[in-house]
């Protein structure tokens, strides 16, 4: 009984990975739940042949598939921990707004780069495969026999030509860098840590005044965004080798004392 019961198992396995391989007939939704009322999260278009999730379920009338990526997905900045990861159990959305649907949970060793910044949310590029939900009655039904050719003239021969579908991921979003702003205006929020982007230069010049940081973050226009405060990292870090480099900066915006500058307290930083 329990090698038949082994047998069963094979064949089954063996006839989901068949009707994994069909193409689709038409383009297809793919939820986040087995549910055709959850959110649809991609779009599986005609000819394309699903890839069946090994480690996941699906009701009858449902097939659970693997979307490869790379994905584009949004975290909450609150979510970004100083090594610029995301934190364990934060959900990935689909957009950067907290009711957006959500494609996954981050998980430890995720590999996902950082692309852009979009005020509370953070863009990235995740590269680790996803699962969702397609409904198993979109696959085509069984092509019917191709009748004979009536004798004696012989059938002629009919060139097959495979459909291949390509769908080049989505150009990533020009990234946001906020505009210069007294860091208490939005009721005491930008006193937390956040993500900024752009050219880390020295303050340095023979001909000015000494400036009251060494560093600065320049926007994409050559102007001081804001001074950098690099006093909490590490004696090691060699800030000599972001010089004229863009980088992204994890820290707290404050306001610089008795003027309308502002500076960054550094907690990390790292090349973009």
């Amino acid at each position: 009984m329990k090698l038949n019961s082994l047998r069963l198992t094979a064949v089954l396995a063996a006839v989901i990975s068949t009707l994994s391989a069909a193409p689709l007939a038409e383009t297809t939704a793919v939820h986040t739940k087995p549910d055709a009322a959850s959110p649809a999260v991609a779009f599986l278009k005609a000819g394309t042949e699903p890839v069946v999730a090994a480690d996941a379920t699906a009701p009858a009338g449902w097939l659970a598939v693997t979307l490869a990526g790379p994905h584009e997905v949004y975290a909450a900045n609150k979510d970004i921990n100083k090594a610029l990861d995301v934190r364990p159990g934060a959900p990935y959305r689909t957009a950067p707004k907290p009711d957006a649907p959500i494609l996954a949970l981050a998980a430890a060793g995720d590999s996902a780069e950082i692309t852009g910044l979009h005020g509370k949310w953070t863009q990235l590029k995740l590269a680790k495969p996803v699962v969702g939900y397609i409904q198993s009655n979109s696959r085509p039904a069984a092509a019917a026999p191709k009748p004979a050719a009536p004798a004696p003239v012989a059938a002629p021969a009919v060139t097959v030509t495979p459909v291949t579908t390509t769908e080049a991921p989505a150009a990533a979003a020009a990234i946001v860098v906020p505009g210069k702003a007294a860091p208490t205006g939005d009721g005491g929020s930008s006193a937390l840590p956040r993500l900024f982007q752009g050219k880390l230069v020295s303050t340095y010049s023979a001909f000015h005044p000494r400036r009251p940081y060494d560093f600065q973050l320049n926007d994409s226009s050559g102007v001081r965004y804001a001074y950098l405060d690099v006093s909490k990292l590490l004696a090691t870090e060699q800030i000599s080798s972001y010089l004229e480099r863009t980088v992204v900066v994890y820290g707290t915006a404050k306001a610089v004392a008795n003027s309308k500058d502002m500076v960054i307290e550094v907690e990390s930083l790292q090349l973009r």
